[in-house]
């Protein structure tokens, strides 16, 4: 089954995306804030929520972690 028709699945691949744009930003900012509009104005966006929103995407990272893992 798809990430996209999976809703669980789906949350994992945007949690991995946002804290994966964020850590590239971290090691190099360059190559995010030149692309802040269109397709890649995404990962841009991404990373913004990872900074900004740290606390709350790393509790949601730590309760997807739990619930995959107790679904096993």
């Amino acid at each position: 089954m798809s990430a996209i028709f999976n809703f669980q699945s789906l949350l994992t691949v945007i949690l991995l995306l946002i804290c994966t744009c964020a850590y590239i930003r971290s090691i190099f900012p360059s190559l995010l804030d030149r692309n802040k509009v269109g397709l890649l104005g995404t990962f841009w966006k991404c990373a913004r929520i990872g900074e900004r929103k740290s606390p709350y995407v790393a509790f949601f990272c730590v309760v997807m972690a739990t619930s995959i893992l107790l679904k096993s």
